[in-house]
């Protein structure tokens, strides 16, 4: 059993810090389970915990609570920056055999096939329990059960699947349709659409499990042992000694100025977000056309392109602390813990994320980036993040500028259109301002202009100090208490 309040964080006075309490998330039942433990009187931390597993419950085409991610800290009592990483390790440790090959999928990824690998043999470490474990932990005010009990009451019930996270299963059904995965999105036979009942037997009772144990049971306890025996009886090489010594890292965070404010992130994700921010010039005193040509410069990537089955969380309390969480499941494994309704993640079948002479019991690699932005002068303006893989720096680009350059509320700021650069192609969503596609043009990039609005394009959610709002190209809201 695991007890406690831990320690309350007294308030920050800075006169600048005028951020309504408020949750932006994927999911409204995501943003609903994190105001309701902010208005209990809960931490950034606390509201951190409870919407991350809620949204392992009702965005689980997005994550899972077998996924792994990251999580940036503000603490306004001492206007400092924390990122933990919470990220998937690599298995392997005291393997007594070869791990069986992994099982090649086809996902259609912005009209062209990717391949993927699912399968036991493509599971890694899970980090999501162990994370959500340090959070509260560090951060926390109210009880351990009182903020993992939301989402149990959501498994359960089973919450409503939105129409935007439809579209992406339709997408994602090679993965996520196998074994046992037929019975939660294809019950009837027929895949669920948006508006259909999402429900996972068992789940409850994994997160009842959760909340009586506390995160050692992934870890130590009796789902560990539930997570060695599958995954090795169909060919994986996850161990004990995996589970057993996973920890919560610490991440370094870098700064980069934009639009006068400091946007703080972690160093060493994949894509560079805070480099990228460097080598922006000065936009503000730039044309649009101008602007838009450097951000691509900025932007322009050469490695691949990977889909990303990840969501976004960003909750600011009412003492002005943030909490930023990032987490994914890669596009799931296609294995299960089928009596706990647990999918677990296929992190190891995105080879480009184990980067060279990574061993088992290290950390993969990522494109997360959760962001927090202050004032000169320490007060919080905004918490940010997005989910997208490789898009998640230039859907994070687009929605810092127009915050912090052009004056946008977050909910103007996310709905504005964007584009993406791969190359020397830029991928452009519909409305993007013609004038400063042909200036693009003229620069020497190519132009591919999508029909409709796309997951592609990222999943982002920010509260900052006139609003608090979703993506909803990935069925995102924003509240404020």
């Amino acid at each position: 059993m695991v007890h406690g309040c831990y320690r309350e964080i007294s308030s920050w006075k800075g006169s600048g810090s005028k951020i309504p309490a408020g949750v932006a998330a994927g999911h409204p039942a995501t943003v609903e389970v994190g105001l309701r433990v902010l208005d209990a009187g809960g931490s950034a931390a606390d509201a951190g915990v409870a919407a991350m597993l809620a949204c392992c419950v009702a965005e689980s085409v997005m994550t899972g609570v077998a996924g792994g991610g990251f999580a940036t800290y503000y603490e306004a009592a001492t206007a400092t920056t924390t990122c933990l990483d919470f990220f998937c390790a690599v298995p392997g440790l005291d393997a007594v055999r070869a791990a069986a090959p992994m099982e090649p999928i086809a996902v259609a990824f912005g009209g062209v096939p990717q391949r993927y690998e699912i399968g036991a043999s493509s599971v890694a470490v899970p980090g999501v329990p162990a994370g959500c474990g340090v959070l509260h932990r560090r951060w926390g005010r109210l009880p351990w059960q009182r903020v993992v009990e939301p989402a149990v009451s959501l498994a359960r019930s089973g919450t409503l699947l939105p129409h935007a996270h439809a579209s992406t299963l339709a997408t994602l059904g090679p993965a996520m349709l196998p074994g046992f995965g037929a019975q939660v999105y294809a019950p009837r036979g027929r895949l669920l659409a948006g508006g259909d009942l999402l429900y996972h037997p068992g789940l409850d009772a994994a997160l009842d499990i959760l909340s009586e144990e506390g995160p050692a049971a992934f870890y130590t306890g009796g789902i560990a042992r539930r997570l060695v025996e599958t995954v090795y009886a169909s060919g994986g090489n996850l161990t004990y000694s995996d589970l057993s010594v996973y920890r919560v890292m610490l991440a370094p965070v870098s700064s980069a100025r934009l639009g006068g404010s400091a946007v703080r992130a972690r160093s060493g994700d994949l894509t560079g977000f805070i480099a990228t921010l460097g080598r922006l010039p000065e936009l503000g005193g730039l044309s649009r056309s101008a602007r838009a040509v450097a951000m691509a410069d900025a932007l322009r990537s050469h490695g691949a392109q990977r889909l990303g089955d990840t969501t976004n969380i960003s909750i600011v309390d009412a003492d002005g602390n943030a909490c930023v969480v990032t987490l994914t499941l890669g596009l799931g494994s296609g294995v299960w813990l089928e009596d706990l309704g647990i999918h677990l993640n296929s992190m190891l079948g995105e080879g480009e994320l184990i980067r060279p002479g990574t061993g088992p019991g290290e950390r993969m690699a990522s494109c997360m980036c959760p962001t927090v932005v202050t004032a000169e002068d320490g007060p919080l303006v905004l918490a940010v993040g997005s989910a997208g893989a490789t898009r998640i720096r230039t859907a994070l680009l687009h929605t810092l500028v127009n915050v912090l350059v052009d004056g946008d509320d977050p909910e103007t700021a996310i709905h504005r259109p964007r584009f993406h650069v791969v190359s020397d192609l830029v991928h452009a969503e519909p409305g993007y301002p013609q004038d400063e596609l042909e200036a693009l043009s003229a620069a020497g990039y190519k132009v591919q202009q999508w029909e409709t609005f796309d997951h592609y394009f990222g999943g982002v959610s920010a509260v900052g100090a006139t609003g608090s709002a979703g993506d909803p190209r990935r069925g995102g809201i924003g509240r404020t208490l």
